[in-house]
């Protein structure tokens, strides 16, 4: 069996020790995700699997024989942007670079989360098919990825200029 990766099969690592992370970045040179804490708390190393945000550092690459990973290398193209990568961009949501692609990830994860009614802890009716996209449902889901620069305004702004009308 195989990974996919961005649309590529890839072989699982021979060793059933390696986080999808260390799969990614050592064995794939793809530097996209990073390592921020290690512990999964930062949110750095935020990947989509099977369209589901993961913390890359905390999966075992062994565990995702069969499913489909995205990176932020899989969204977009130099070229041509996502976006929600523009978007980032034109609001300034990054400074040094180095947590936006789990941004960027965890952001396009939370849009289907709302469009399919998945709670969060400000969720006013939880048995709603699908959730409304609002300032305080974006800040709760987007709260597992830490900006050390502090461009969080920047970020909601681009967040909210590019999904808003896409989790409605």
């Amino acid at each position: 069996m195989s990974i996919t990766i961005n649309g590529k099969a890839v072989d699982p690592p021979e060793d059933p020790r390696v986080s999808l992370l260390d799969l990614l970045r050592d064995h794939l040179a793809l530097p996209g995700a990073k390592m921020g804490c290690n512990q999964g708390a930062c949110g750095a190393c935020t990947v989509l699997v099977d369209g589901e945000r993961v913390l890359s550092c905390l999966t075992l690459a062994a565990q995702m024989e069969g499913r489909s990973v995205t990176t932020i290398e899989g969204i977009g193209s130099p070229d041509v942007l996502a976006p929600l990568q523009q978007a980032f961009v034109e609001h300034d949501g990054f400074q040094c670079g180095y947590c936006t692609p789990g941004q960027i990830c965890s952001a396009l994860a939370m849009v289907e989360e709302l469009r399919r009614g998945v709670p969060s802890h400000v969720t006013g009716d939880v048995s709603s098919e699908a959730i409304a996209f609002s300032s305080e449902e974006l800040r709760e889901r987007m709260s597992g990825n830490l900006c050390r620069c502090g461009a969080y305004n920047g970020i909601i702004d681009a967040i909210t200029a590019t999904c808003r009308e896409t989790a409605e």
